[in-house]
């Protein structure tokens, strides 16, 4: 008993305990690699998919749609269409928005032509008084390939066109302030975003609607979102949406006044 427990705690015998301490660890770090790795392509894969086969993500919303009540008993209802910033905000509306007949309609990740194809299913045909439309952001990373502020600007005025065609009042909000996209560094977006918002402050008042600046209340210093608005500088957190929701109520409220 005594000679195994000597030859257990050998030099040679301690070697062997940590390679395979060392094996091990390689092992678990290389599985969870391999997991992320799993995980990523599955979650390209399901991207890829959807693009494919649904490239404007008409799928999305299509039951929601259909599950809504008739608008003449929400007469003052509002629709709020972008990506993936008003995706995130509709959990909040119930709170932000108590009693309002608000509705969400973002989908993360779409740029204005994405957007543009699903205006009619996803606004048109739900009978608001008023869109709210915030997009262009993923526009200017090039989500769905290179885009000039010229090709932007043009899907948002065939937005604002359908919209009047159909008596729904149109709230353009500004782009966000972002300083650089993570998932696409180096695009420099700040100046873009601010060029783009011009446009939208001046088109805004030229068809007759309204503009809404959120850039001008959330910017810091560099043309970013800090901080405290924002976990990763593109979207905002609890606090940001909390500084976003009275300024588009104060903006919902000037449009439906026209």
């Amino acid at each position: 008993m005594w000679h195994s427990s000597r030859h257990s705690n050998s030099p040679h015998s301690m070697r062997s305990r940590t390679s395979n301490v060392f094996a091990l660890c390689a092992l678990l770090v290389s599985a969870g690699h391999l997991s992320a790795q799993t995980t990523a392509a599955a979650r390209d894969s399901a991207a890829l998919e959807r693009l494919r086969n649904d490239w404007a993500g008409l799928r999305r919303y299509r039951d929601a749609n259909a599950a809504l009540p008739a608008p003449a008993a929400a007469v003052n209802r509002v629709v709020f269409y972008g990506n993936s910033i008003t995706d995130a905000w509709a959990q909040y509306f119930p709170t932000m928005f108590p009693g309002k007949p608000y509705v969400g309609r973002g989908i993360s990740g779409q740029t204005t032509p994405q957007m543009l194809v699903r205006f009619r299913q996803d606004v048109v045909a739900l009978k608001p008084r008023v869109v709210v439309i915030l997009a262009g952001t993923n526009d200017i990373a090039g989500n769905t390939g290179p885009s000039t502020l010229e090709m932007i600007e043009d899907n948002f005025m065939s937005m604002v066109q359908i919209a009047k065609a159909n008596n729904i009042r149109v709230v353009l909000s500004s782009v966000l302030p972002v300083y650089d996209y993570p998932w696409k560094p180096g695009l420099e977006p700040a100046p873009k975003i601010i060029a783009l918002n011009a446009w939208l402050k001046r088109y805004a008042s030229e068809a007759g609607e309204t503009y809404l600046d959120y850039h001008a209340a959330m910017a810091d210093a560099r043309g970013g979102l800090p901080a405290t608005l924002s976990g990763d500088g593109v979207h905002p957190n609890l606090v940001g949406y909390q500084m976003m929701a009275p300024l588009a109520e104060a903006a919902i409220a000037r449009a439906m006044k026209r």
